[in-house]
This record gives C-alpha cells, structure tokens and sequence, in this order.
C-alpha cells in the first residue's frame, strides 16, 4: 500500500487550473527560438540543480551551480559539493532526454541508475542498489530520529507498486500524480542515501512526462531548497514519524500545489525580465560594435553570475565555435567597453558586471511586478505549511 491522493477540493481544483494556466502561458512564452530563452533556460537549471542539493547540506552559488551544468569546474565549490551537483545535474539531463522518448516507460532499473548517476561518486551510499537495512532520518541539531523507513523486507514490494503506479497516470492530474510520486519514494526511503534528491528528480521526470512545459521551467526544486523548513515540517507532518501510507497525504498536495503556484508566477516574471535584460543588452552591444555572441555573457554577468574564458565559450551555440584565443579578446573588448570587471589573473581570472551593467539590471529589477506571496488556501480550515520564493 502506497499513499494515496485524496480526492480534490473544489479550492484545490481551482488552484490546479490556475498553475496550468501559468504554465501555458509560460509555453508560449518560452517555445519561440529568441536567444535570450537559452540564459533563461541555464539559469533555472542552476536553480534547480543548487535547490535541490542545498537541501541535502551540500551548498554552491547559483555560478557554480551553472558552471556545473555547463559541464565546467566551479570556482569555489567543496570537492563533495561539486561531485553531489555533478551527479544530479547528470540524472537530470537524461530526465531531459527521456522527456520526449515515445517508448518510455517507468522501471525499477530506471529508477536505480538514476540513482547511481547522483551518488556513484560514494560507494558506501549503494548507488544504483536498495538499501539493506533500517534506515533513520536525524534531526542534525537535535539528534533525534524524527522518521523511520519502510521495513527494509517491503522495500522491492512498495517499488515495484510504485512503479506500477506511474505507468498508469494517463487520466489524473499531472502535478499531484508528480507530488504523490515524490512523497511516495521520499517516505519508503528505498536507497541508503540520496533518497531526498531522488525523489525531487522523479517528480520533475513525472511532470516532463505528462506534458507539462519543459521541466527545466516546471521544477519546483528552486522552491523548495528557498524554503527547506516548510519542506521538512510538512513530510514531518503527513509522514508522523515512520511509515504509515494511511496516513493522509492533502498537507503535502496543498504544500505542492502552493509551491507550483509561486514557482511558476516567478518564472513568468522572469521571462519578461528576461525578455527586457536582452533587449537593454542588445542595445549595449550594437552601440559598441560587439560580436552578437557577448549577449549571453553579458546576461550572465548582469544577473550575478561570474563569466569565465571557459563557461563563456561553454554557454554559446554550436555554431558559434570559438576557441580561446577568440574568446579571450571578446572579454577583452567587453572590459574596454566597461560592461564587465576584472577579478584575479591568468588562469584564475573571472569577471563580474561592471556598475553600467549592474545598474541597468537594477533598474528592470526595481520596476519588476509585486509578488503574489498570498496563501491560496488561506480561508481553508486545513493548515498549510507555507514558504516564499526569493
């Protein structure tokens, strides 16, 4: 036995339609071939990648995070942080890939490499493999065990139920089917490690699956690594301390539900400022007679990411090839148009946002939209466990 959805309120199906709404609105926004749809869209795979693994302890910047996702080392990442964002942006990628695949189906096997692609850094967390004992959840500041797994012997039984489960998805409602299947995995805590980040993965495949907008911009990971206590205090909560499925799952959905709800309304601010960053960019560079090629640097730079001869090169299209040399002088040229700033030498020289620049991204950054941080199940007499999005 498994958790299972409760039925649907008439809040919770009115909060639903409004998160499919944005995300549609989101689709159309972000399935045009604009360039500035690719920063976008490496920024909220950082995101995602840095949310998820802070939750775990293992803390990056948001441009170390990228440079991870671009397949670079990061500037100032532990040596265990790095191999952690690593090993989930690897499992995420092949989430990617797997988004379209018309012949795919879930599978125990599936689910085990997914977990040896986040944790084969660390032989003893059995990546690929269950675990074979009792496994706690501790409190880190108390000590406490606060949870307790499913009995090591019901482990494969509650998998392959779970399985079973999303290869039957096809009539449901895609964002709770994907929360379900995240607290399911979460609270049956089936690997000896990495059960946390796992579980987050899943969901994100779960939505890419069903046809939600590309999971890059559907994950709720961001969200939830914002607000780790709400997250904790919430399986907390619906789990009581060891594994009970009975037991009933609405604070979760409702957690869920409110975590889509803000997600996806910073992701549609995003894209308009996004969208301005660009154009107030584009100026910038055809006033100086620079390659088109800087936009994506300098965009990064703006948002407060730190652009590398390596990352710089790593971020542009195909066809843009350029070697180092090539992209050298372009930095060079963006420093003698005071758009970035230099930081250290040689082979240790980044380069951030020049106050031009910076400015400029303040300015869009002061005029954006006020955030709805409201709790859409405010006149509920359920309590929900709540958080914000910064």
């Amino acid at each position: 036995m498994l958790f299972h959805s409760p039925e649907l309120t008439d809040r919770e199906v009115e909060v639903v339609v409004e998160v499919n709404r944005l995300q549609e609105d989101l689709r159309l926004n972000v399935r045009e071939p604009r360039r500035w749809v690719g920063s976008l869209r490496r920024a909220s795979m950082a995101r995602a990648i840095q949310g998820s693994n802070s939750i775990e302890g293992y803390d990056a910047s948001l441009d170390d995070a990228a440079a991870v996702d671009l397949g670079e080392e990061p500037l100032d990442a532990t040596q265990a942080t790095t191999l952690a964002l690593k090993g989930y942006r690897h499992a995420m990628t092949f989430v990617l890939q797997m988004a379209s695949d018309d012949r795919f189906s879930y599978n125990e096997q599936l689910i085990k490499s997914l977990h040896y692609m986040m944790t084969s850094y660390d032989l003893q967390s059995r990546p690929g493999l269950w675990r074979i004992g009792a496994i706690f959840v501790e409190n880190e500041h108390s000590h406490e065990i606060v949870y307790e797994g499913a009995d090591v012997s019901q482990v494969p039984t509650l998998m392959t139920e779970l399985i079973d489960d999303l290869n039957s998805l096809e009539q449901r409602q895609p964002i709770v089917d994907a929360a379900m299947a995240h607290l399911n995995l979460v609270m049956v805590h089936p690997f000896r490690d990495g059960n946390g980040r796992m579980a987050r993965c899943l969901q994100t495949l779960v939505l890419a699956r069903q046809g939600i907008i590309a999971p890059v911009f559907s994950s709720v990971e961001e969200y939830l690594g914002k607000n780790t206590q709400a997250y904790y205090d919430v399986l907390a909560q619906v789990g009581d301390g060891s594994w009970r499925p009975e037991r009933d799952a609405r604070p979760w959905v409702r957690f869920m539900l409110t975590a889509h709800l803000r997600q996806a309304r910073t992701m549609l601010r995003r894209v308009k400022e996004s969208e301005r960053l660009w154009f107030e960019i584009e100026k910038l560079v055809k006033a100086q007679g620079l390659p088109e090629r800087t936009f994506a640097a300098l965009y990064d730079a703006a948002i407060g990411f730190r652009v590398r001869n390596a990352t710089y090169r790593a971020m542009l299209r195909p066809d843009d090839d350029i070697t180092d040399a090539t992209a050298s002088r372009d930095l060079k040229h963006l420093l003698e148009a005071k758009l970035l700033r230099p930081v250290g030498e040689k082979r240790g020289r980044y380069y951030t946002a020049s106050p031009k620049l910076r400015d400029l991204w303040q300015s869009i950054v002061t005029n954006r939209d006020p955030r709805d941080d409201s709790d859409p199940f405010a006149d509920e007499l359920l309590p929900i466990v709540s958080g914000r999005l910064f």
